[in-house]
């Protein structure tokens, strides 16, 4: 068996609409199902899928609802996931409209590196979930060893 690309990721979220109006609003995800203003509240459903706007595939995120409830993720040193990434360009201009929109939307950045061969910003979803949004820094050998393994920089943006 060979792995051909990453398909999609599930997420567990507390609120729905809530989960949706980050992914949607402040991230620019396209909102697949449910259908975005299809029937309002009484259509309510506890899932929801989106794509990217490059449109590369059925889904590439999907949200399940599990109530308020639901158990926070653990602090500190764990296992499981760390972070996504999202590849959100490919200049440093792009990453500094991130970096407003995420300001007008109050969406605070946890952190920004220079990892070589991306510059990224660091978030969290309402839920805790971190997010690397990034750009691929131009004219990086992807071969070389230090391209992938050097250590993060700050980033100054």
């Amino acid at each position: 068996m060979q792995v051909q690309e990453l398909g999609h990721l599930v997420l567990y979220v507390r609120d729905i609409e809530r989960s949706v109006r980050f992914y949607r609003d402040v991230l620019g995800w396209r909102q697949i199902l449910p259908a975005p203003g299809d029937g309002g509240e009484l259509d309510r459903k506890p899932f929801a899928a989106f794509n990217a706007p490059s449109g590369r595939t059925h889904h590439e995120l999907l949200l399940i609802e599990v109530g308020e409830d639901a158990a926070a993720l653990p602090e500190g040193r764990r296992v499981g996931l760390y972070h996504f990434g999202l590849k959100i360009g490919t200049t440093d201009d792009e990453l500094r409209a991130a970096l407003a929109k995420l300001a007008e939307t109050g969406t605070p950045v946890l952190g920004m590196s220079d990892h070589t061969a991306t510059h990224s910003l660091y978030i969290a979803d309402p839920d805790g979930n971190e997010i690397e949004l990034y750009v691929d820094v131009p004219g990086i050998d992807w071969e070389t060893p230090e391209a992938l393994g050097s250590p993060a920089k700050p980033l100054y943006l």
